[in-house]
């Protein structure tokens, strides 16, 4: 995974935080958890608060 796979980030996200509210995530937690996720090959450096904001959506398209 990269930062672009926001669908496949926010899956493995949603099965590892599944009660966490989306929505009132800080994006420093955000970016925090996507980089500790098992298989996640992105640069700490390639991310920026409209990548984070992708993943977030499609996290919270996932649970709502």
């Amino acid at each position: 995974m990269n930062w672009e796979d926001a669908q496949d980030i926010a899956e493995a996200l949603n099965e590892l935080h599944p009660d966490e509210d989306v929505l009132s995530l800080r994006f420093a937690t955000l970016r925090r958890w996507v980089l500790e996720l098992e298989g996640f090959e992105g640069n700490p450096e390639d991310t920026n608060e409209k990548i984070l904001e992708e993943i977030q959506m499609a996290w919270y398209d996932l649970v709502s």
